[in-house]
């Protein structure tokens, strides 16, 4: 059983009647269900990761305006909760609450993702913000949300507005031909075989970036990238970055034509969306064309790595 599975059916026979028996007046102000930072949210969860912090469990989720007497009766219902659900036990739950689960303001919850409770991200917000930090504040998945409040919060960042992802992939894009097709083959006729193994892998993080930016998704933590990689069905590319950073330099050539090949593919894909001419493999000259779609003047005046 999956995280988001069994902490939904924790919630629907275990918690729902609780909160229907006990908190009747307040349930039209909640929002119930889990998201935020750990593996099960994101759908990633497996035997592994049921070593930590895995265990079925629920937020809820109340206004900023709840009541403290309220919210802490709440938390202590909580707390109340049986100890164990199909066989998985249960963390233990300070008094006042948890950070992962249980009773969490909403404004507190996006806050300690985005720096802000409403959702209403500044120009600076968008281009600074951690990537990995927006998909925790819009992953796993909201069981009901009587007031609306939570989901219209996580539209509002349910992924980069248009300039900021062109500005992103602009940026990206510069880096994958800096690190891949210039600077790799240089520091390998330097005979700087680190510095070439260091170029890679900068390519295949910013390849990777360009990968989620064509998905228009939110790329996770690094541990979970290749993964997440996966499941956007780019299985070949996958394949190919992780040679390029898991395999020594004995072979430059065969590693610069990877690299060469990740780059035509990523201007097929460019042209594609109709966002440079025709498709090719210079990176350099397809950032510049993304740069160049930016309706915003002053985003598409920034510095083309401002975004990166």
């Amino acid at each position: 059983m999956k995280g988001i599975e069994l902490c939904r059916a924790f919630y629907e026979e275990i918690g729902a009647p609780i909160l229907k028996e006990q908190f009747a007046e307040v349930l039209p102000s909640l929002a119930i269900g889990i998201a935020g930072s750990g593996s099960e949210c994101f759908g990633f969860d497996d035997e592994v990761s049921r070593d930590h912090d895995f265990e079925p469990a629920f937020c809820i989720f109340v206004p900023d305006s709840l009541d403290r007497k309220t919210e802490f009766n709440l938390e202590r219902a909580y707390a109340k909760l049986p100890k164990e659900f199909k066989g998985f036990k249960r963390q233990r739950l300070a008094a006042v609450g948890g950070g992962r689960h249980g009773v969490i303001k909403i404004g507190d919850f996006f806050e300690s993702k985005t720096g802000r409770r409403d959702g209403e991200l500044t120009l600076g917000d968008w281009l600074t913000l951690p990537e990995n930090s927006l998909f925790e504040a819009t992953n796993g998945e909201i069981f009901f949300d009587n007031p609306g409040e939570i989901t219209k919060i996580r539209e509002k960042l349910s992924y980069f507005p248009s300039d900021i992802r062109l500005k992103k992939l602009a940026g990206h894009l510069l880096l994958m031909g800096q690190a891949g097709q210039y600077n790799y083959s240089r520091c390998i006729s330097r005979g700087d075989t680190a510095a070439a193994q260091l170029a890679v892998i900068e390519f295949a993080k910013s390849a990777m970036n360009v990968s989620f930016l064509f998905h228009k998704k939110y790329m996770p933590y690094y541990k979970w990238r290749f993964r997440a990689l996966r499941g956007l069905g780019e299985t070949q590319l996958a394949e190919s970055l992780e040679f390029l950073i898991s395999s020594d330099n004995k072979s430059p050539n065969k590693k610069a034509q990877i690299i060469e090949n990740i780059c035509q593919k990523a201007g097929e894909m460019l042209a594609g969306q109709g966002l440079c001419e025709k498709a090719c493999g210079e990176m350099e000259a397809l950032a510049y064309a993304v740069n160049d779609k930016i309706e915003d003047n002053k985003i598409r005046n920034m510095n083309i790595l401002s975004a990166v």
